[in-house]
């Protein structure tokens, strides 16, 4: 018997454990380096000024948006549950969709993890050269989800010369 989609649910796996594993990580390293930005939150440079570790406890989503709102976990869990519908009850997926859905899952289950555990998400990942917002692994697996989705679509499109 053959389990349907098994790479979708190996990419989700892994994208959640390493998630998980390095948010606790940084909670940990971050107590023996910590050292204080002008906001406060620990930090750790690796190339200084260019990118470092930064604990940041993010209540909303991206950017800070929509802090507070207890509705974010409910759309991780949403999410979540959909996409795990999807792959069991669903059809096949291409090795696109279920690399790019597995991403998704994998860090809408780190993400909703900490939001239903802490109440907001942890964020590390902080490049000061262009003052991005600190992210996490979660954000990168949902990120590298859509690519996946997105060069998937292309592939499948049909060129006019097919046509």
């Amino acid at each position: 018997m053959s389990f349907k989609n098994r790479l979708f649910w190996i990419v989700a796996a892994i994208a959640l454990i390493f998630d998980q594993l390095t948010k606790r990580w940084v909670i940990n390293v971050l107590d023996y380096w910590v050292m204080r930005t002008e906001k406060g939150a620990p930090t750790q440079p690796l190339i200084p000024g260019v990118f470092h570790f930064t604990y940041v406890q993010n209540p909303g989503a991206a950017w800070g948006i929509f802090s507070g709102e207890g509705w974010l976990r409910w759309l991780s869990l949403l999410v979540s549950l959909a996409l795990i519908v999807l792959a069991l009850f669903g059809p096949a997926l291409n090795l696109w969709e279920k690399l790019g859905f597995g991403f998704i899952l994998g860090g809408a289950v780190g993400n909703g993890i900490d939001r239903f555990m802490l109440g907001y998400v942890i964020d590390f990942l902080h490049f000061k050269l262009i003052d991005f917002p600190v992210f996490n692994v979660a954000d990168i697996s949902i990120n590298m989800g859509l690519v996946c989705l997105i060069i998937g679509y292309w592939r499948s499109k049909p060129s006019s010369q097919r046509r």
